[in-house]
C-alpha cells in the first residue's frame, strides 16, 4: 500500500502545477499536514509527502484538478468531444427455431371407422398436398353414400335441396368433391375413405397405427392422426427484456447463427413483437420469420443472433467517460489551461461504445476518456483534504442542469401536458359510446401529437409510431381499437415524467383492453370510465398509483 501512494503522490507532485506554500501531507491519512518535510504521521508514523494545494481554484474548488501538459502527457490523459448523433448497440440473444404456425397442419378423423391402411409409417417423411396418409373403413360413410346414390338415382322423387344435403354430408364426412363425381359415375358405394395431405410438409407427429379404432367424437387429443409442418419457412424466436424492448422495432435486420452451420449468418427482419410480457421472466417474445428452402434449419434447435439497434438522434458521450460514485454517475470535463472538472451527469440509454447523455454537457464539451481515475483520486484527497475525512461524500459536486437542457425540458413537458389532456377528453367521449364527439376531438388529438413528436423529448419515438393510427371516419369499435394502443402509450409516458400527480389527471388499467390484453388511460374524473368498452363495462379497470 505504501509504494502505491509514494507512486500516486509523486506523480501529483510532478505534475500538479505548482503552487506556494508547498504542504506535506500523510499519504494515508492526507488531512494529517504541515509546512516541514520530514515531519512523520501523528497517527501511521509514516513520512509526510508533498502535497501542492494547486492553484486558487483549485484550493477553493476540490472538484477541479489541474495538471501541467507534461503531467497529463505521463498520466495518459485522453480526451474525446461530446457529439450528436446516432447511438448504435448490438444486442446478442438466444432464441430457438420453430416451424412457422401458418403452416403448420393438424389432420383429425372427420369419420368414425377403423385404420385399415398408413401410406405413412415414421415421422419425418415428406408428403406432398394430396397424397393419401392412411386408409379408413367406415361404416357411416357407406351408409352415406347409399343415401346419396338412392338420391341420386331418383331424379325428381326427391327435392334440389336433399340431394345437396346428401351430398355435402359426403363432404363432410371426409370425401372429395372429384370423389363425388367419381361416386356419381359408378353408382358404387364403399367403406374406404382416403385420408389425404391438405399441404406439401414434413410430418412431425403421428397418433395412430393399423387396426386401431377412430371416432371422432373423441377429444381433440384422441381424434388427431398426423401432424404436418411445412418446414420452408421457420421462425426463430427470442425473449426480450423490457430494457431491450425500447431498442426493439418491427424490420429492423436480425443475424441468425446456429450450431450446425458454423459461419453462415442469416439476416431477416423482425416481423413480430409479442405486446404481452411474461409475468415470471418479464420478457416478451420476438419472431423473426426465415426462409427454408434447404431445410438445413432444424425445428428446435438452438439459433444465436445479433440484433444491431441504433437510435437516430442523441447527444451522447464514450462510455469509458463514465465513472460511479455509487449512485452517482461522473465525468471529467476539460477546461483551459490543463484544468479537469467533475461533473455530475444524467444518463439514458447504454450503447456499445457510447451513453446517451440526459443532462449535465453540452455537444462539444471534451470528457477524459483515459487516466479519469487518477483524476478521480486526485480530487478525492483534494476534497478529503477540506472535510478532513477521506472518502468524503460527492454531494458538492455541481448537478446537471445546464440551461438550455432545462428550458427544453420544460418546452417538451408542456407539449406533453396538451397531449394528455387532448387524450383524456377522447376517452371520455369513448367512455360514454359519444363517437361524433371523439371524431371532432380527433383533429386536435392529432395536432397535440405531431407537436409532441416534433420535440426532443427522449419518448418521442414510442408515441411517434401512433402519428398515421387515429384515423377518421370509423366506426365505434374500430376507433376504440386504434385508441387503445396509442392510450396507453401516452400514459406510460405521461407517468414516467410525474404528469398526472402534477396536473390533476388519473390513470387507470383496464386488465381486458381488446387490443393489448393490458390497457391504460389518462381520466380528468376521478370515476372509472372505461374507454375500451364504453357502456358494456363502464367501470372495468383500476387506477394506477
Amino acid at each position: 500500500m505504501k509504494p502505491f501512494f509514494s507512486l500516486f503522490l509523486f506523480l501529483a507532485a510532478a505534475f500538479l502545477l505548482p503552487a506556494a506554500p508547498v504542504t506535506y501531507q500523510c499519504p494515508m491519512h492526507p488531512w494529517i499536514k504541515s509546512d516541514h518535510a520530514g515531519d512523520k504521521c501523528t497517527i501511521c508514523g509514516m513520512d509526510l509527502v508533498a502535497a501542492p494545494a494547486g492553484d486558487a481554484r483549485a484550493a477553493a474548488d476540490p472538484n477541479v484538478v489541474t495538471l501541467s501538459p507534461a503531467g497529463a502527457s505521463v498520466v495518459g490523459v485522453q480526451t474525446a468531444a461530446v457529439r450528436r448523433g446516432p447511438l448504435t448497440r448490438t444486442l446478442r440473444v438466444a432464441g430457438v427455431v420453430e416451424d412457422d404456425d401458418t403452416r403448420h397442419r393438424i389432420i383429425g378423423a372427420r369419420v368414425p371407422g377403423r385404420v385399415e391402411k398408413l401410406f405413412v409409417n415414421y415421422i419425418g417423411e415428406e408428403v406432398r398436398a394430396g397424397e393419401p396418409l392412411a386408409t379408413v373403413y367406415s361404416p357411416e360413410m357407406l351408409t352415406a353414400q347409399r343415401q346419396y346414390i338412392e338420391r341420386y338415382r331418383a331424379g325428381g322423387a326427391f327435392t334440389e335441396s336433399d340431394r345437396a344435403a346428401a351430398r355435402e354430408r359426403l363432404l363432410e364426412l371426409g370425401l372429395l368433391p372429384g370423389e363425388v363425381d367419381i361416386l356419381e359415375h359408378t353408382l358404387e358405394p364403399t367403406a374406404m375413405v382416403t385420408i389425404r395431405a391438405p399441404e406439401s410438409g414434413t410430418v412431425v407427429a403421428r397418433h395412430v397405427y393399423e387396426g386401431q379404432e377412430i371416432n371422432k367424437d373423441q377429444s381433440e387429443a384422441g381424434s388427431r392422426l398426423f401432424e404436418i409442418a411445412d418446414f420452408s419457412s421457420m421462425w426463430f424466436v427470442f425473449d426480450a427484456y423490457e430494457p431491450d424492448l425500447a431498442w426493439l422495432r418491427v424490420g429492423q435486420t436480425v443475424e441468425v447463427t446456429v450450431a450446425s452451420q458454423p459461419g453462415r449468418v442469416r439476416s431477416a427482419p423482425i416481423t413480430f413483437i409479442d405486446p404481452n410480457l411474461s409475468e415470471q421472466t418479464r420478457t416478451a417474445k420476438v419472431r423473426v420469420v426465415m426462409p427454408n428452402y434447404d431445410h438445413a434449419l432444424l425445428h428446435k434447435q438452438t439459433g444465436y443472433a445479433n440484433v444491431r439497434l441504433e437510435l437516430p438522434d442523441v447527444l451522447a458521450a464514450p462510455r469509458s467517460a463514465v465513472l460511479q460514485h455509487g449512485a452517482e454517475p461522473i465525468v471529467f470535463v476539460q477546461q483551459a489551461d490543463g484544468a479537469y472538472r467533475a461533473h455530475r451527469v444524467r444518463l439514458g440509454r447504454t450503447g456499445d461504445d457510447a451513453v446517451e447523455i440526459l443532462a449535465g454537457l453540452s455537444a462539444g464539451d471534451r470528457v477524459v476518456t483515459e487516466g479519469g481515475l487518477l483524476l478521480d483520486g486526485q480530487a478525492q484527497l483534494a476534497r478529503a483534504a477540506v472535510s478532513g475525512e477521506l472518502g468524503a461524500p460527492t454531494d458538492h459536486l455541481p448537478e446537471p442542469t445546464d440551461p438550455s437542457a432545462a428550458a427544453q425540458a420544460e418546452a417538451d413537458y408542456q407539449r406533453l401536458r396538451v397531449l394528455a389532456l387532448a387524450a383524456a377528453d377522447g376517452a371520455a367521449a369513448l367512455a360514454t359510446d359519444d363517437l361524433p364527439a371523439y371524431q371532432r376531438l380527433l383533429p386536435g388529438l392529432r395536432s397535440a401529437l405531431a407537436a409532441y413528436i416534433a420535440g426532443d423529448a427522449r419518448d418521442v419515438a414510442e408515441l411517434a409510431q401512433f402519428r398515421d393510427t387515429l384515423r377518421d371516419k370509423v366506426d365505434l369499435r374500430t376507433a376504440r381499437r386504434d385508441f387503445e394502443p396509442f392510450s396507453t402509450a401516452l400514459a406510460d409516458a405521461a407517468r414516467a415524467r410525474s404528469l398526472p400527480r402534477r396536473e390533476s389527471l388519473h390513470v387507470y388499467q383496464c386488465p381486458m383492453a381488446p387490443v393489448l390484453g393490458t390497457g391504460r388511460w389518462l381520466s380528468r374524473s376521478a370515476q372509472v370510465q372505461n374507454p375500451f368498452f364504453g357502456s358494456a363495462m363502464p367501470g372495468c379497470g383500476d387506477e394506477l398509483p
